[in-house]
């Protein structure tokens, strides 16, 4: 084990939500915050496979302002819906095909899909590369497919998979 900061970015991470998480820049607090950012990088990466080279930055840069602006939006949207008579639902559950070659792009994918409030990846079926999506409002699930290709999944191959 290095004693320098083995990931200095998510080193800096771990400590800065330590103190936020405290309220608190008590000198115990920054002393076991410096640790944390320490320890927990230098432990926890050796045991994680490799992680993809960003091969776009400005694709990453893109993704992530829209992947926002699409929490916030889905936010407002759930909100509405959930205070709305029930009946207005429309829950869909579809198989969105994966393009996507890398483990950690489909995970990405997966996992960007769950944290919009409204969606939730199910499960993933390997064999056939599907993703199985469940939706609180979809009135046009392929158009949704398409639109989580579109916003999502291309610009994931594009910055990881240099696809695209």
């Amino acid at each position: 084990m290095r004693w320098g900061f083995a990931h200095p970015g998510v080193s800096a991470s771990i400590f800065i939500a330590w103190l936020a998480l405290n309220h608190s820049v008590h000198p115990a607090h920054l002393l076991l915050g410096a640790i944390f950012a320490w320890a927990l990088p230098a432990l926890a990466f050796p045991l994680l496979p490799d992680w993809p080279k960003v091969r776009h930055w400005p694709s990453l840069l893109r993704l992530t302002a829209i992947f926002l602006l699409d929490i916030v939006l889905a936010n407002v949207t759930v909100a509405r819906l959930i205070l709305g008579p029930v009946a207005r639902l429309r829950t869909v559950q579809f198989h969105l095909p994966i393009d996507a070659r890398s483990e950690f792009v489909r995970t990405v994918l997966a996992g960007m899909i769950t944290m919009t409030p409204g969606t939730l990846s199910v499960a993933f079926n390997g064999e056939r590369n599907r993703l199985l999506v469940h939706t609180l409002d979809t009135p046009d699930a392929a158009g949704t497919i398409a639109e989580i290709k579109q916003r999502y999944e291309h610009p994931l191959i594009a910055i990881f998979e240099g696809g695209r």
